[in-house]
């Protein structure tokens, strides 16, 4: 049993802690840790659910989710990410099921489409997501887009 608390959240029901903890989460990891200057706070956030996994308090692993039709045709997951010294706890997958099941629930779809880093590309696959077409450079990453039906 993960040691990962998880909860989902409307942008307006975010203490202001818990907003400063996943954009610290994202710029520490996306910004700091990839080494990629990209404009993470993209106005998305307020019509996004957050999904928090918090331990012992704090958030170490947070996903991103919008409804079909806002940013993709289908429902999306972005903003994937997991504190570097907590990753050996497999807390992605944690973070990944709960993820899906808040588009189940809280958007009645099962079609997710996501934008994953492509050296992630098995680990969204044991997910159940398919690669779709080419490859990309997304803020000069190699990226790939993946569905999950």
């Amino acid at each position: 049993m993960s040691d990962l608390n998880i909860q989902v959240k409307k942008f307006a029901d975010l203490s202001l802690q818990e907003l400063y903890e996943l954009l610290q989460l994202r710029s520490e990891v996306f910004v700091v840790e990839q080494d990629c200057v990209y404009q993470d706070i993209d106005g998305k956030d307020d019509e996004a659910l957050h999904v928090l996994g918090k331990k012992n308090g704090r958030i170490v692993a947070y996903t991103r989710c919008l409804k079909p039709g806002y940013y993709f045709e289908q429902a999306a997951i972005g903003r994937v990410v997991v504190k570097q010294s907590e990753r050996k706890f497999g807390y992605g997958h944690n973070i990944m099921k709960a993820s899906d099941e808040a588009i189940s629930r809280n958007y009645n779809t099962s079609h997710i489409k996501l934008s994953a880093q492509q050296y992630l590309i098995k680990f969204y696959e044991s997910h159940g997501y398919k690669t779709q077409g080419e490859g990309y450079l997304e803020d000069g990453i190699p990226h790939i887009a993946m569905i999950k039906d």
